[in-house]
């Protein structure tokens, strides 16, 4: 008896955040009719979408200073999309928040800074304001708190500005199989072990049989880029796994804090959250640790690192320019004393305080399983970090996606990307007007 194939018309693979969107624009806004969703989990969003793996932050654009103006306006985007899907079309309940938030400067030179900032991106961003020193305090104690430099923010007070991913991943899900006339089928703990194209058509090979495919989209962080090379694809990219650790303390925060981001550094800035999973404690992080592996806590990825690391001269030159500037290399090593244990308390301590300072080493708890890893790209064509989210598509019926830092917020906007790429290639019928009237106007 030979093999049993199934069909379907879009395959996904990877049941995260990135995932969940598009299935859930496919199925509500084009006349696709059979989609399947492949998650190698037992769940839906376990693993970086998961509340416990992030930092819950709706990223914005406004208080994200390593963000151009460009990139800001984009992002705000796509964060504007998140909101108006959960306020119109679920019942928010334990999916956004809000919270009061601001990035501060500290410091002459990083107030002035930061000042600046303001006066570019005010005009759009007009709920954004310029905090005093009076403003924090009424807002934040804790952060003026014997505080002895001169500091400013800039920030929100009452936006939505968290959210829990895991939830609006498995209400994309639900959505998408309550749309009628629609086969969507959710294939939990199942296995990817091979995609291959023949006779115009992709065959995927699981865990559970053989599904053929007109169009695959692959968003599965860095396993993203393992799918891709072994089809040929994405060899010009290297992948730097990062890895991200939080600290937990006492309710020190209203709401968020973040600090400047040094341009030097390719990593996130520290900052303090509510954590809308463990209530009654502010969040500290993250920290920022290169390990080699694809997934957080899961060893077995380790030899899956080495295939998309793919070392060369290439990518031994972008290590070589992070190592070779002092700030950069100074960060990594600290980093890694982070992860020693009570040495660790006592060295972020020294950064927290920063945010909030009177908080002592003794106040701060290692957060034990807390924390995801992020697939930094490596463009070895030009031998430098690809900084953002990461998209191979080479315009045969599949993409492949990687999606760093705001990848969550712009799960929306990314979707819609993969949508309009699959509606070209399949030709198919798409309620364009429909979408942007529900995600894109107010």
């Amino acid at each position: 008896m030979g093999t049993i194939i199934t069909k379907t018309d879009v395959a996904i693979v990877g049941g995260g955040i990135s995932g969940s969107a598009l299935l859930y624009l496919l199925a509500k806004y084009t006349d696709v009719k059979d989609i399947t969703l492949f998650e190698k989990c037992d769940e839906i969003a376990k693993l970086n979408s998961n509340g416990t793996h992030n930092s819950q932050t709706l990223h914005c654009g406004d208080i994200e200073t390593n963000y151009s103006l460009e990139k800001a306006i984009e992002v705000q985007a796509s964060a504007n999309m998140v909101t108006r899907y959960i306020e119109r079309f679920t019942s928010n309940k334990d999916i956004l928040y809000k919270y009061p938030k601001m990035v501060i400067g500290v410091g002459e030179q990083e107030c002035e800074s930061l000042s600046s900032r303001f006066e570019t991106f005010s005009p759009h961003f007009p709920t954004n304001k310029l905090f005093t020193e009076k403003d924090i305090a009424r807002i934040e104690p804790q952060v003026m708190h014997k505080r002895k430099e001169a500091v400013i923010g800039m920030g929100v007070e009452n936006e939505y500005t968290a959210v829990n991913f895991k939830n609006l991943a498995n209400a994309f899900v639900q959505d998408a199989q309550n749309q009628k006339d629609k086969n969507i089928s959710v294939q939990i703990a199942t296995k990817i072990l091979n995609i291959s194209q023949q006779d115009q058509v992709y065959k995927i090979k699981t865990s559970k049989g053989i599904i053929e495919a007109r169009f695959v989209v692959v968003s599965a962080g860095g396993h993203s880029l393992l799918f891709a090379q072994k089809m040929g694809y994405g060899l010009n990219f290297s992948c730097l796994p990062v890895a991200g650790s939080f600290y937990f303390a006492p309710m020190v925060l209203k709401g968020k804090v973040y600090t400047i981001q040094n341009d030097k550094l390719p990593f996130a800035a520290v900052h303090g959250d509510p954590d809308v999973l463990v209530p009654g404690k502010t969040r500290f992080g993250p920290t920022a640790l290169i390990l080699p592996m694809l997934e957080r806590y899961n060893y077995s990825t380790i030899p899956e690192f080495f295939k998309v690391l793919r070392p060369d001269s290439s990518v031994l030159k972008v290590f070589w320019d992070l190592f070779k500037v002092s700030d950069t290399r100074n960060y990594i090593l600290k980093n890694m004393l982070f992860e020693v244990p009570v040495l660790r308390r006592i060295l972020f301590a020294k950064d927290v305080q920063k945010i909030v300072p009177s908080l002592r080493a003794s106040d701060l708890r290692y957060a034990k399983n807390i924390g995801g890893i992020r697939p930094v790209m490596i463009d070895k064509d030009n031998r430098k970090l690809h900084l953002g989210e990461a998209r191979i598509n080479p315009g045969n019926g599949i993409i492949f996606n990687m999606t760093p830092s705001p990848g969550a917020t712009s799960c929306l906007g990314n979707a819609k990307k993969d949508l309009e790429s699959i509606v070209e290639f399949l030709g198919c019928g798409y309620e364009k007007q429909k979408l942007e009237q529900d995600l894109l106007k107010d």
